[in-house]
């Protein structure tokens, strides 16, 4: 595969939970006009419809069918991007413990990692891309032209994931969080069907005490760099 896919490079950017993928991954596009997709989001929409559904989430057929029946998209408002899920902004509904900790479930069936496989391979074959995730540089894209793994200390994660839910209102303590951060770590790397792991040839960036833009200058520059060499 050329490094130049039709509109430019695919853009992998994996790590666990609260590594500061979805921030990073934001202003990476936006420096380089590259467009986001956010395949956490996505995971987290069919969640969210599970859950509301009521279907019991160990029943991998009824929540085959469930997932199916959403239709996903994504639209800029005022710079941000939001979720949209059969029309319906679920941006803020799909951001709460509960949503996450089931997504980590969800997301280990064959069924539903098989629906969004194949609109995440439809949506970046074309180059131009970022996608961040937790398997998009070993499964979904293992031949992207660039792929990072973020990480962080659990506490740090912690700590982000924190400050962030009560700001939005969640009656949340610090120790839950961590915990939280730790449990859905666990989760998704003993998970049979694509458990998080880095690529062998992803560039490991640890951002523990290290400022969003540091990080976000050095994977810039390596992008750069890659696209010039081809």
């Amino acid at each position: 595969m050329s490094a130049f896919r039709s509109h430019g490079l695919v853009i992998a950017i994996d790590g666990p939970s609260g590594a500061g993928k979805s921030t990073l991954t934001r202003l990476l596009a936006q420096r380089l006009g590259y467009v986001h997709i956010d395949t956490g989001a996505m995971y987290r929409t069919l969640a969210l419809a599970v859950s509301r559904s009521g279907v019991a989430t160990d029943d991998e057929a009824a929540v085959a069918a469930v997932c199916r029946k959403v239709e996903i998209g994504f639209r800029r408002d005022d710079g941000c991007c939001r979720v949209i899920a059969n029309g319906e902004d679920v941006s803020e509904a799909i951001r709460t413990p509960e949503i996450s900790m089931l997504t980590s479930r969800i997301s280990a069936q064959r069924a539903v990692r098989e629906i969004l496989l194949a609109l995440q391979r439809e949506l970046g074959r074309d180059g131009g891309v970022i996608l961040e995730g937790r398997d998009i540089g070993t499964v979904v894209f293992p031949d992207a032209e660039v792929k990072f793994f973020l990480s962080a200390s659990a506490e740090e994660r912690g700590q982000r994931r924190f400050l962030e839910l009560r700001e939005k209102g969640s009656t949340v303590t610090l120790e839950e969080t961590i915990a939280d951060v730790v449990k859905r770590d666990g989760q998704d790397a003993d998970r049979e069907l694509a458990p998080l792991r880095k690529a062998d040839d992803a560039v490991e960036i640890d951002s523990t005490g290290v400022s969003v833009e540091t990080v976000l200058n050095r994977m810039e520059q390596f992008v750069r760099n890659r696209a010039q060499t081809g």
